[in-house]
């Protein structure tokens, strides 16, 4: 009577009548064997009987029931029972975080803000806000005639309104425009109420590379000053200029820069 790989007696000889397991049978014809890897190659022995059902070993799975020899593992447990389905998941308006910023700041200072590059020649965030100034009227009035016009002949205007103008380019002109030349300035002063004491060319605003202005007097005939000063600038100099000062021109305008 044949006897299976266990050492069972079986009455079949093609598997066991006592565990199921497959008689040992003629050798199987098999092909040149192909190189193998090395972690493959020391576990791909024969006649090593399965772990799992008994089955003798043939290569490096189990011909039965699929188990693999070199990692000691057979194959998956089947999923049973019902299968449900998952809805796949939405993504609403809440759901959407923004990554965190880094809000730290050095000590006793604040935390610094995004770093903006501004285009080349082109100062980003400064603002002229230009105003008819009765306290620089009334300082016009006393000096008489002296470094400003005959101011007497001339009435504070009555309505004004405030104008702001965005610093961009290279250079922004202070002055009123000129019909026979052809030239508007970017900070216009011969708009209604149009400032009889300012030059066509009364002063120049120059944007520097790091982000700031300087202010230049070509040579107007009634002179520039700054923060209510009694004495105006230099003449082709470059003044430089900070958030909040003062430009006064003419006899009654005052233009204030603001950063941000």
């Amino acid at each position: 009577m044949p006897t299976c790989p266990a050492g069972h007696s079986s009455g079949a000889d093609d598997y066991c009548d006592t565990c199921g397991a497959r008689m040992a049978g003629p050798p199987p014809v098999t092909s040149p064997a192909a190189p193998t890897s090395p972690a493959s190659a020391g576990a791909e022995g024969t006649g090593e009987p399965c772990p799992e059902c008994g089955t003798q070993r043939t290569g490096r799975f189990c011909e039965d029931c699929g188990y693999d020899f070199a990692v000691g593992a057979g194959q998956p447990t089947p999923v049973t029972g019902p299968m449900r389905l998952v809805q796949p998941a939405t993504t609403t308006s809440s759901d959407i975080t923004e990554p965190p910023r880094d809000v730290t700041a050095p000590s006793g200072g604040t935390a610094p803000g995004p770093t903006l590059e501004a285009p080349a020649g082109e100062v980003p965030g400064w603002t002229a806000v230009v105003t008819a100034d009765r306290d620089y009227y009334e300082t016009v009035l006393r000096q008489g005639g002296g470094t400003g016009p005959d101011a007497g002949a001339f009435t504070f205007p009555p309505y004004c309104p405030e104008r702001r103008i965005p610093l961009t380019g290279q250079h922004v002109r202070i002055g009123r425009r000129s019909v026979s030349q052809g030239t508007v300035p970017e900070i216009d002063l011969g708009e209604p109420p149009e400032d009889p004491g300012a030059s066509h060319t009364h002063a120049v605003l120059l944007a520097k590379q790091d982000g700031t202005w300087t202010l230049v007097d070509p040579g107007s005939t009634n002179g520039t000053t700054i923060n209510h000063g009694n004495e105006p600038i230099a003449v082709n100099v470059e003044v430089p200029m900070s958030d909040g000062d003062r430009i006064h021109v003419g006899v009654w305008t005052t233009i204030t820069l603001r950063r941000g």
